[in-house]
This record gives C-alpha cells, structure tokens and sequence, in this order.
C-alpha cells in the first residue's frame, strides 16, 4: 500500500484526459485574458479589505514590508507555477502538478488543501464585497439593517451577512453559463478597479503624513511576519490562473505571461496603496473591512469616498468570480481522477462549463460567508495558500531530477536556488501563523485523509 500511495499519473494520460468529450472544456483564453484573470484575482481583498486589519493587528506601518516579504516568496512560486503550468496544461493546478511529480496521497493532500484555499478565500471576500457595499449605500443616505450585514459573531453581533450570499449565487450563475462570458465580464472589471487604485493613489498620496509611519514596525520584526503571512492570500490570483490552464488556447506561451504579469503589476500597487493608507491615517484606526473608503472618509473626501466604494465592490467582485472560478476546476479534476465521485466531473453540454462544480461551491461558500467573520477565514485561508506554494516550489525540484527530457516550454532560472528559496520562505511564513491557524488547518487535514482512505485510494483510475 506504502509504494501506491505514492503512485504518479504519468503526464500523457493527465493530457489525454482533457480531450474526451465528456469531460473536455473549452479553450478560449488567450495571454491578455489570462493576466486579467491574475489581476482580478490578486488586486481587490490585498488592497481593498486586508491591509488596514493587518495593519491594526499585527504590523503597524511595516505592513509595506509584510507585502514586500510575502511577494518575495511569491515569485519564486510563481516562477514554479509558470513552468508547471507551461509544462502540464491541464486543470487542477497545483493538485496537477503534484499528481504528476510526488504521487497520489501527496496531490490528494495538496487538493484537500487548495478546496480548502479557495473556498475560505471566497468567503472572505464576499465578506469584504459586503463591507464596501454598506459603506456605499450609507454614503448614498441608505443604511441597510445590521442584521443581515453581519455574521453572529461580528462585533456588533448581526444575525447573517445577506450581501454576501447574494454576490455569490450571481457570480455562481454566471461561471455555469460559460468561460468565455465570464472572461469578458471580468476584464471589463479589471480595467474599472485599476482605474480606481490609480484614483485612489493621486488623491490619497499628497495626505501622507510620514509622522504616521513611526513607530514603523509597533509589533516588532514577528508581527511584520505574522502580517506578511496572513496577506500572503492576496497573491493566490496567479494560482487561479493555473487551474484554468486547460481553457487556454496557446498554455504554453501564454501561461507564464499571465502569471508573472498579473504578479508584477498587483506587487507594486499593493507596496504603493499600503504606504499611504498608513501614512494618512495612523495604523491603529485602519481595522475595518473597508479601509480604502476608512481614508477618504477621515479625509473628508466623501464623494471620492463614494467612488472608491463603487470601484471596490466591482474589485472585489473580480476576486471572487475568479475565484469561484478556481475551486470548481480542482474539484472537477479531482473527480476526473476517481479521487471523489465521477458525476462532479460532468461538464454542461451547452456551456461546457463544471456546473455541478460550481454549484456545490457557490453553495457552502454562500452558507459560510453568512455567518463567518473576516478575521478566522482570512488566518485559515493562507495556511492553505502557503502550503499549496510550498508544494509546487519541492514539484519542480522532483520533476527536473527525475524526469529531466520532459519538454519545458518555460524553465525556472537559478535553478534549484529559485525553487529551494519558494520552499524555505512559504516554510517560514506558515510558522508565523498563529497556533489557532494550524490547528483548523489539521483539522481539515484529517478530515481530507479519512475521505481518502474510504473512498479516493479504491476508486482512484490510476489503481
């Protein structure tokens, strides 16, 4: 049993796989697609909701360091995400990979894993989507009641976070009806929430006040690290742009430009948009899900304020339809596999699209998102998306020494310093998390293994 716990699928049936028509989906990404679903992925809950909490609880101003250190160890992940994805374009992203290069328990774990990264992920920030539409509808002289704005164990307390479960369903219903629409719809978000950054950076940046940046780290050097560990999530849009490799018309060249592109760009605005938020307002009142619309308010600036709401909420909106658009896909690739039942991996003969994937999604994270607080999913969330990076920065490492002919349309370079430095780094960012983090995590872990052994290691189609 030991050895076929560890048994791989070799990369021409992971291929063949995506040509039945049964379980085909549609290619019809091109590059410009691609780097705008890594945009809409990344940009939105990095800027928007998390650096005002982390900032308040864990980093003070050094809340620009904690994004510098975490996209440090983003690119030398997204390095390994290019070439995987590059190299085996199909679904399932780093659950893929694993499958390929470290064998069936370890790509079952890093699946159990990423289900759990994208779905606390939605939830946090269709909570945030939430947020930023309350503060909205109150600037426009309309407060909605606090009971369905808030989870039960939000201060103060509501009853259920109604927004938030309706942004899901919409955005569930418009990824059954098909890859090419949601693109078209996210890309026209993209270009709307960029707008907004850059409007939020001319207008808030002449404010900055550099006495609010002393002292720079309040929580020392550990808090930094806690911080850069739980805004690390920000980055997992160029993750989503893995797991839609098989919809991509040409993966081979356009993979690692969506990738690397979409990093590049959020990476910078993230440094710029966290050095004057703190700089205009001190960090210990930045605490709220909406700390963008928090500084044009103390500001004064109430119809920027406004707009910045607007171009939040539809920000936002592309995270989550991307990543609403992500889980479905692993979940499907997973079943394709026999590791979960074979009728989720059906594709809607119309749309092509994993709708009953997407519908079982959109369903538990519109039920969690009612009723669960920002600040737990967004500490479980990046325990996920650590140890997901972690397993594609060793895959790399695996597959270049024992399958070195493989073709690789795009190669990591300093190789094995790039790789082995993604793996020390995710390592140490997940020991920043606090304890309660890791035991969720386990939990889930254990709850993963059990569904294995009952049911994925006999049905698997690779036995």
């Amino acid at each position: 049993m030991g050895l076929s716990l560890l048994r791989t699928k070799p990369l021409a049936t992971l291929l063949q796989d995506t040509t039945s028509e049964k379980h085909r989906l549609r290619r019809a990404l091109g590059p410009w697609d691609l780097t705008a679903l890594g945009i809409g992925c990344i940009i939105g809950v990095g800027i928007f909701v998390l650096p005002g909490v982390q900032a308040a609880k864990n980093a003070g101003p050094g809340i620009i360091l904690s994004f510098a250190i975490a996209a440090a160890a983003c690119a030398c992940s997204a390095l390994c995400y290019a070439e995987l994805a590059a190299m085996i374009p199909v679904a399932g992203s780093a659950y893929t990979y694993g499958y390929a290069t470290l064998g069936e328990l370890p790509a079952w774990i890093i699946g159990w894993d990423l289900i759990l990264e994208y779905m606390v992920a939605a939830v946090l920030v269709s909570t945030g989507w939430s947020a930023y539409l309350v503060n909205l509808l109150h600037q426009a002289g309309f407060d909605l009641p606090h009971a369905i704005c808030a989870s039960p164990w939000d201060t103060p307390p509501g009853s259920f976070n109604l927004p938030a479960v309706v942004i899901v369903v919409l955005l569930s219903a418009l990824l059954i009806r098909g890859i090419r629409e949601s693109s078209r719809v996210n890309f026209v978000i993209v270009v709307v929430k960029l707008a907004v950054v850059v409007f939020f950076i001319a207008l808030a940046g002449r404010h900055v006040d550099p006495k609010n940046w002393t002292p720079f780290m309040p929580f020392g050097f550990k808090g930094v690290m806690t911080a850069a560990a739980i805004v690390f999530l920000a980055y997992v849009g160029f993750d989503a742009v893995s797991t839609a490799a098989e919809e991509a018309r040409n993966p081979q060249r356009d993979m690692p430009i969506g990738i690397m592109g979409s990093l590049a760009v959020a990476t910078v605005l993230y440094i710029v948009v966290a050095a004057i938020m703190t700089g205009v307002v001190p960090y210990t009142r930045l605490g709220v899900a909406d700390p963008v619309a928090l500084v044009l308010n103390e500001l004064g600036m109430r119809w920027p304020s406004a707009i910045i709401s607007v171009g939040a909420i539809g920000g936002i909106t592309s995270v989550l339809l991307v990543l609403l658009l992500g889980q479905p896909r692993i979940l499907f690739s997973m079943s394709r596999d026999g590791l979960l039942p074979s009728f989720l991996s059906t594709v809607h003969p119309r749309f092509r699209t994993p709708y009953l994937t997407t519908i079982a999604t959109g369903t538990i994270v519109a039920v969690a998102a009612a009723f669960t607080p920002i600040d737990v999913s967004s500490a479980l969330c990046s325990i996920g998306t650590l140890f997901a990076f972690l397993i594609v920065c060793a895959g790399v490492i695996v597959l270049r020494r024992s399958r070195p002919e493989l073709h690789r349309p795009f190669r990591v370079p300093l190789f094995p310093v790039l790789p082995a430095l993604g793996v020390v780094l995710c390592a140490y960012l997940m020991a920043s998390l606090p304890g309660s983090a890791w035991v969720r995590f386990a939990v889930w872990l254990v709850i993963g293994l059990f569904i294995y052994v009952g049911y994925g290691y006999r049905r698997s189609k690779i036995a």
